[in-house]
């Protein structure tokens, strides 16, 4: 195992009492709207960022006023699957204790902004009333597991869905700091975990038997990808299942890809964005196993020493991927399989309306950039509370920020397209190709790592360029085109056919040439 090294972030981990630091004593000091830099590093683990309004910093400062400070809590939603009342749920919270509006993350989570401190453990509770959790959302441990949501392959979704939910399920931390912390119920008990699939076998760790007491060096995500659609973007991940099937309904198994991540840093040619190798073939029975043994290999063969590159990418860049499949199959006790043949065509959603094989009717509708509010002319917040109060079925989060209202009765249709025609939803998807396959992550004002824009310029771009494409004939030919306010890439444009990577304010690397199912990386043009 590598020894603890010079990365900051080893020494907080270590001396944080298995993620416990001293977040308590942070929430109860009132005298500031901020916690610790130590505590602010652990409260990612327990899917908390601190951020600041960056709009307003600098005329506060001109006050003598500390920074406008408040919090992004990121939902854990393995599959981004979510009942009706859980999204009433996620929405009275947000109206409640955010800024009224709700994210739709490109990994298939919720997450709220705005949250100040004082209503942070409220928060948390009411998530986890809502029977969702905040637990390694963030954090140098496996985050929430993504797997295709796509109705028109219907048959296989359950399966899929329930193999994301035991790899979130088994890879969760063990520590009983979430509980203590943020849904104590005065009693002292500390929630009792069963492992099922069991693990491989423990280390000697009580608390964390996976992870162990300094947990991954890096954070680390799994996806799951059904062909022939690649709407996870397999290769830009750490961990990725593709099941392959026999027939419609058959998944004989999953090739395992290792070793995906997009983040880079400017000026540090020791730090890229690299797509995953696939390493082999494993049954079903077999993921969760192999899961496991590819965390553990990370944890115990991860850069401790430089943060910048302790992701996994670098991990297998640099043992090569063979060494690092021996070392997983010693852990697993069995060899992987052979790759098996598959195709991906596109990494897109499918809009509109869908029926599958039950005769159940789906309907995808096109969110800009995952951001669910209100405006004047386009209530699609009130919309969907609207619909979620007489749905019967389930939304869908997709990767690419959109939402699939899912699993709609036939006797329920009318009702729900009606709703969906009264708040204007019913023409979301009536958008020009571009458009309809563009992503952008938050960045400013409240992310404290951008340097530019992303979510409020993108449309901007977008309509702009529409105008190009209009004179060209190409208004209904999809492109991917992708933006990011810095280079750690959270809304993957280094796989777009057009990627904006911020540098400055106002100032963009352009890159171009990724291919259209995410399959190839794309270069820098300008």
């Amino acid at each position: 195992m590598t020894t603890l090294g010079k990365s900051a972030n080893e020494g907080i981990k270590d001396a944080s009492q298995y993620l416990r630091g001293t977040i308590l004593e942070g929430l109860a000091n009132t005298a500031t709207g901020s916690l610790s830099k130590d505590d602010q590093q652990l409260t990612k683990f327990h899917g908390i960022y601190q951020q600041d309004d960056r709009d307003i910093r600098k005329e506060r400062r001109a006050k003598k006023l500390e920074p406008a400070y408040s919090f992004m809590i990121r939902v854990r939603v393995p599959g981004g699957v979510s009942s009706p009342q859980q999204w009433l749920d996620m929405d009275r919270i947000a109206q409640e204790h955010a800024n009224g509006a709700i994210k739709l993350t490109t990994r298939q989570a919720f997450q709220f902004h705005g949250v100040i401190k004082s209503n942070l453990k409220k928060s948390i509770a009411e998530i986890n009333e809502a029977l969702f959790d905040t637990l390694a959302a963030c954090g140098d441990v496996n985050r929430n597991v993504m797997c295709n949501p796509n109705p028109m392959q219907s048959k296989v979704h359950g399966e899929v869905l329930q193999l994301a939910t035991e790899i979130s399920d088994h890879l969760s931390p063990r520590t009983g700091a979430y509980h203590e912390i943020w849904i104590d119920d005065g009693t002292g008990e500390k929630v009792k975990v069963t492992y099922d699939p069991p693990r491989i076998d423990d280390i000697a760790d009580p608390e964390e038997p996976i992870y162990g007491k300094h947990y991954l060096p890096r954070k680390f995500k799994t996806v799951i990808a059904v062909p022939p659609s690649n709407d996870v973007d397999i290769y830009a991940h750490c961990l990725g299942y593709i099941a392959i099937l026999e027939g419609d309904d058959n998944i004989v198994g999953y090739n395992v890809t290792v070793g995906g991540g997009m983040g880079m840093t400017h000026g540090n040619e020791d730090t890229f964005p690299r797509l995953a190798d696939v390493m082999g073939f494993c049954t079903p029975e077999q993921a969760v196993t192999v899961g496991e043994a590819v965390v553990r290999v990370q944890r115990d063969f991860g850069n401790r020493d430089v943060r910048t590159n302790a992701r996994l990418k670098y991990t297998v860049e640099r043992m090569g991927l063979d060494a690092f499949r021996d070392e997983v199959e010693k852990l697993c006790g069995f060899k992987l399989g052979k790759p098996r043949d598959f195709t991906f065509e596109d990494n897109g959603d499918r809009y509109g309306w869908i029926e599958d094989h039950l005769g159940n009717h789906h309907y995808t509708m096109f969110v800009e950039n995952g951001r669910v509010r209100d405006t004047d002319d386009y209530p699609m917040m009130t919309g969907l509370r609207e619909i979620a109060k007489v749905h019967e079925g389930d939304f869908r989060l997709t990767a690419n920020q959109n939402l699939i209202i899912s699993n709609i009765s036939p006797e329920k249709k009318k009702e729900i397209e009606k709703l969906l025609t009264e708040y204007k939803m019913i023409d979301s998807h009536e958008r020009s190709a571009l458009r309809l396959n563009s992503m952008a992550c938050v960045a400013l004002p409240t992310c404290g790592l951008a340097l530019a824009e992303s979510q409020r310029y993108l449309p901007d771009l977008v309509s702009e360029l529409d105008e190009v494409l209009d004179d060209a004939g190409l208004r209904h030919d999809a492109i991917t085109i992708r933006m990011t306010g810095c280079p750690n890439g959270c809304a993957r444009p280094y796989i777009a056919e057009i990627g904006f990577v911020g540098r400055a304010p106002g100032k963009y690397n352009l890159y171009l040439g990724g291919g259209f199912a995410g399959q190839r990386l794309s270069k820098l043009y300008a």
